[in-house]
């Protein structure tokens, strides 16, 4: 009964990587179709023959710079990171372990704020980042959520789980709050830490929506704005789409793959004490 439990679990498991992993496997395979074999019906699996039409016309097109776009995607989504670890970290350890009136409250506002709909900051936002010059710069697709409620939600949990006896002995030894900060709670926090900076990176470089507001010269674009022009008004040129989207999923995929150990630490451990 436990060989058949443990079977029909790893079963399971495959099933669920085939149905996460199709999608990913028929992108690839459309990138590297010519443009009327990727039209055909029924679809072919295996291309025939292999085209890197869609790269070719992704690396080589003035009019649409993608890789420009992806430079600016990075730039933009890894100084985001920095940033919600920055602001978040030192608002959790604010929340997590001094003593002050009013914080309860406080971390009841900011919790609440994750009740908010994005979409309707999207004009406040805008009217500020018009007033302090922002528009059509990089830096309005970094500093804007850079203070993040659910940043600040994850690092608190976390750092409540560590024990309290580590600040203790810190303080005997005169540490003060900034050094209990930086040098005990911090090198504790790398699974944390890790989680929050790759969600927060895949949190810009997916947006989609607030670049097209605020963004409008075409050099200046992200990577998902950009790669919305090359969709047609009357024809779609699947090859170039999916080469497009192949080239958007690598640096996330490589992210991922890199920070998984930390990751599920990060997640296992930051529910453990509320």
């Amino acid at each position: 009964m436990t060989t058949l439990r443990r079977s029909a679990r790893y079963g399971l498991l495959v099933l669920l990587a085939l149905i996460f992993l199709t999608p990913l496997v028929w992108m690839l395979i459309t990138s590297v179709k010519t443009y009327g074999e990727a039209q055909k019906i029924p679809p072919t699996f295996v291309p025939k023959p292999f085209s890197t039409y869609g790269y070719e016309q992704i690396l080589g097109n003035t009019a649409n710079p993608v890789l420009r776009w992806f430079l600016n995607s990075m730039l933009a989504a890894t100084l985001h990171a920095l940033l919600v670890l920055a602001t978040a970290s030192m608002a959790a350890y604010a929340l997590a372990r001094l003593r002050f009136r009013g914080r309860g409250v406080g971390f009841a506002l900011i919790v609440g704020t994750l009740f908010i709909p994005p979409t309707s900051l999207i004009i406040p936002n805008f009217v500020i980042a018009d007033r302090l010059g922002w528009l059509d710069t990089l830096t309005v697709v970094v500093v804007p959520g850079a203070a993040s409620a659910f940043g600040v939600f994850f690092l608190r949990q976390f750092f409540l789980s560590i024990p309290a006896e580590l600040e203790e002995a810190a303080v005997l030894d005169g540490a003060n709050h900034w050094q209990i900060f930086s040098k005990v709670l911090l090198p504790l926090s790398k699974p944390a830490l890790a989680t929050l900076a790759v969600l927060s990176f895949l949190t810009n470089w997916n947006d989609f929506l607030w670049p097209i507001y605020v963004l409008f010269s075409p050099e200046r674009l992200t990577l998902p704005p950009g790669l919305g022009l090359l969709q047609g008004a009357y024809v779609t040129d699947y090859p170039v789409i999916m080469a497009g989207a192949v080239l958007a999923s690598v640096p996330v995929l490589i992210l991922f793959v890199a920070a998984q150990r930390h990751i599920i630490q990060g997640v296992s451990r930051s529910g453990l004490k509320g």
